[in-house]
């Protein structure tokens, strides 16, 4: 049985104050179907980070998994740049 593919986004930690997890922001544009500007959608994103590894600013690449409690959908697969 083969699976589909996971979805993979990158996003900014903004809060990493609970344990084993954090918040991430994803930024996505879309045009607006009737007046045709470009619009800016920010989801903000629970993901399981298991040695705490995330800090603040960090910019991270997350993929989409299991449901892992109430809110928690997605998974840290790395950290692409550090926060100065």
């Amino acid at each position: 049985m083969e699976r589909g593919k996971t979805k993979i986004r990158v996003g900014t930690v903004v809060s990493e104050s609970m344990n084993k997890t954090a918040v991430v922001a994803v930024e996505s544009y879309y045009k607006h179907p009737l007046y045709k500007k470009i619009l800016r959608k920010i989801s903000r994103l629970k993901i399981h980070d298991p040695e705490n590894i995330c800090k603040t600013g960090d910019v991270i690449k997350i993929a989409e998994t299991r449901p892992l409690s109430k809110t928690k959908r997605w998974r840290l697969v790395e950290v692409v740049k550090k926060a100065e």
